[in-house]
């Protein structure tokens, strides 16, 4: 990636890193709930569709593709 990919509080991410969900999210074409203050450990960040940048493996749902305005690292 040519920039750099930023948390919602600015900090600069990179691969490897650990981050935490700061707002609920619904799974798609699921009933199921990712609750604020869930941690995914080692992230991968990569230009995906629209605002998607992190493609990580969230414990319990699989993998995952996430906005990096939805994270703060840890």
């Amino acid at each position: 990636m040519s920039d750099e990919t930023r948390d919602s509080n600015g900090a600069i991410l990179a691969d490897g890193d650990n981050v935490t969900l700061i707002k609920d999210l619904k799974v798609k074409g699921s009933s199921s709930v990712i609750k604020v203050g869930t941690k995914v450990r080692n992230i991968r960040l990569f230009d995906g569709v629209g605002d998607h940048d992190i493609d990580c493996r969230i414990d319990g749902f699989g993998p995952m593709q996430l906005k990096s305005s939805i994270v703060r690292k840890s």
